[in-house]
């Protein structure tokens, strides 16, 4: 049975405000490949699957393995829905016998000729398999290229701790580098191509990148782009660093009256009115954000600042700058997160929605670009313009509430009904889903319909199943897979509690970084 085409869940366009509304794409048509095992640490030609990149090897079966003609599961079925169709896993076979060959030419010309391109070849096949390894375990230095030490993403200990080192994003023109490399290093690409439309989000956001590199130019000389209290008091705004569906996001630059010669960098959420929408609606859905993130002090939740007007009379919301990014760039470049790794922003991601609901605030929108990391891997929550309270100070018993709000896959299954229900579940739900995607570098369904989606239909199934779910079954620890089946119980009421998750065995035995307990950037 041939598989439905599927938009790019975390780039479906958002329910609510806020949150970013790239145009949907199908995904590419299933390989008839077996069961793949995923390589993240092989370079080049990768391709995006389910919004979430997948590094090359993802649905192209090993050359030496014969397939054996047997029932196909629901597990290889639902590797094949993120696989690189038939004819992509070919042309990859029939390179890899390429490079193969050419290797052992190349070899044999040694002797011969040592200037030749058969020679030079295995060499630059080398090194840039050798570069692309993005993580270091014990004393392994899998993060090193021939030409001298990469940057190591994450590293563990010997006395068994660990330690986040991601790059800075402060720079646009940086972020649009990284990009490009993801498309491919500027190589032309054929307009056919089935990875074409996996990749459009990314070439659109390009091209915005550019035109809003002219904008930022032209509006220096245009002069300032914000009121003097705003300069004043946190600099000037330069680069873009978010978008969302009304509004972006820049960095200020402001100097450091103490540290000579520095700057202290704040991010600065400007805030557009809607074409349709009142200056009352305006104000009101700019201040509710704000009262609702300026009242939260976590290490785990951003910290906002300051609420005031540009020169334009937009206004602008002062946060803490998180240079590290958010999650979401973070697992497109990796292609799926280390254990530890993804355990230990599990834990921040649960720590801090603990703490939101124990001040009687539920997120509504939980997805990795909503999570934001620092360069040594704390973890903070961002954007609560879908948040609301659903219990004041002064009320014991919490409100529920109704409709449908969020993003793709991580909307949980009760919001579709006509019931009321309780938020605190919906955002429990999404930390399901966000796990998952940091562990496999996947969406397992586009949307929890059982009529709608095909795959949720099979999850549905697997809970009933001794086998289990595939993708869940298999995480190695038998821990981590009862929450995280508990954490996607599809009945709202039995769904486990960010507090439960904490306190059960596997999220007890959890290890955080540093700058994670700390908060710390």
């Amino acid at each position: 049975m041939n598989e439905p085409p599927l938009k790019d869940p975390a780039q479906s366009k958002p329910v609510s405000n806020g949150s970013p509304t790239p145009s949907a794409v199908p995904s590419q048509p299933p390989s008839t490949a077996p069961s793949p095992v995923l390589q993240p640490n092989v370079a080049n030609n990768t391709s995006v699957s389910g919004g979430l990149i997948s590094l090359p090897g993802s649905g192209v079966a090993t050359p030496s393995a014969v397939p054996q003609q047997e029932k196909k599961t629901f597990g290889s079925r639902l590797t094949r829905m993120f696989s690189q169709s038939g004819a992509k896993a070919k042309e990859a076979e029939k390179a890899r016998a390429a490079l193969a060959e050419a290797e052992a030419s190349s070899r044999s010309s040694k002797e011969k000729d040592r200037n030749t391109a058969a020679e030079k070849r295995p060499e630059i096949i080398k090194k840039s398999s050798d570069s692309s390894v993005p993580t270091v375990s014990g004393k392994s230095k899998s993060g090193l290229a021939s030409g001298g030490a990469a940057l190591v993403r994450f590293s563990m200990n010997e006395d068994g701790t660990h330690e986040h080192h991601l790059r800075s994003a402060k720079r646009q023109e940086k972020l649009s580098d990284m990009i490009r490399d993801l498309m491919g290093g500027g190589k032309k690409r054929d307009e056919n191509a089935p990875e074409r439309d996996g990749l459009s989000l990314m070439s659109s956001w390009v091209d915005q990148l550019r035109s809003e590199k002219d904008k930022l130019a032209s509006d220096k000389k245009a002069g300032a782009n914000s009121s003097a209290t705003l300069v004043e008091k946190y600099g000037k705004c330069q680069e873009i660093i978010g978008r969302g569906a009304f509004g972006i996001v820049r960095i200020s630059h402001k100097a450091d009256p103490n540290n000579h010669g520095h700057e202290q960098l704040y991010a600065v959420k400007e805030f557009k009115r809607r074409p349709t929408e009142s200056h009352r609606k305006y104000h009101k859905r700019l201040t509710s954000e704000f009262c609702i993130s300026s009242s939260l002090r976590h290490p785990n939740v951003i910290h906002t600042l300051d609420l005031l007007q540009d020169a334009k009379g937009d206004y602008c919301e002062v946060m803490e700058f998180c240079a590290g990014g958010d999650l979401y760039s973070l697992v497109l470049a990796a292609g799926k997160l280390d254990v530890a790794e993804a355990d230990c922003y599990f834990k921040q991601l649960m720590r801090g929605v603990e703490y939101m609901h124990e001040m009687g605030v539920a997120h509504r929108d939980l997805k990795p670009e909503n999570l934001l990391l620092t360069t040594h891997g704390s973890l903070k929550i961002t954007d609560f313009g879908n948040g609301e309270c659903f219990r004041m100070a002064w009320e014991s018993e919490p409100h529920m509430t109704g409709g449908l709000c969020g993003s793709g896959p991580y909307i949980a299954p009760e919001e579709y009904t006509e019931k009321e229900f309780d938020p605190r579940a919906v955002d429990v739900w999404a930390t399901g889903v966000i796990y998952m995607a940091m562990r496999t570098g996947r969406h397992l369904w586009r949307v929890a319909k059982r009529d709608e989606d095909e795959f949720f239909e099979k999850y549905l199934e697997g809970r009933k199943d001794e086998d289990g779910y595939a993708p869940i079954e298999n995480l190695r620890r038998a821990r981590c897979r009862n929450v995280i089946y508990s954490i996607l119980d599809p009945n709202p009421t039995r769904r486990i509690t960010a507090a439960q998750v904490l306190k059960s065995e596997w999220g007890r035995e959890i290890k955080v970084c540093k700058a994670g307990e700390e908060g710390s950037h």
